[in-house]
């Protein structure tokens, strides 16, 4: 969901860029990526070639994909599988009853 949500981000910013209009801050585009919507944000950015060029904003990009690679990686460990199991009870308890 979130790589759908980045992925139209990326198509309303260059739409906007085209046509003058209010543009999605890089900061925005960066935080979906960060909370799992690199893939989209990179099919967007081959696809559309939006943001493909500006170095200092594919950096930052590129950061976010190696945080989320470090977070799944960490996830399929023993700890934190456990820490996840934790966050889910959590969250079950809190919002479900």
């Amino acid at each position: 969901m979130a790589s759908l949500l980045t992925f139209g981000l990326y198509v309303k910013d260059k739409s906007a860029a085209q046509t003058g209009k209010w543009r999605t801050s890089k900061t925005t585009l960066h935080l979906f990526s960060l909370v799992g919507g690199w893939p989209g944000a990179a099919i967007a950015q081959s696809q559309l070639r939006h943001k493909s060029k500006k170095v200092s904003f594919r950096v930052v990009y590129w950061f976010t994909v190696l945080i989320n690679c470090g977070v799944l990686g960490w996830l399929l460990t023993p700890k934190g599988t456990y820490e996840l199991e934790l966050i889910i009870r959590n969250f079950k308890e809190i919002y479900l009853g």
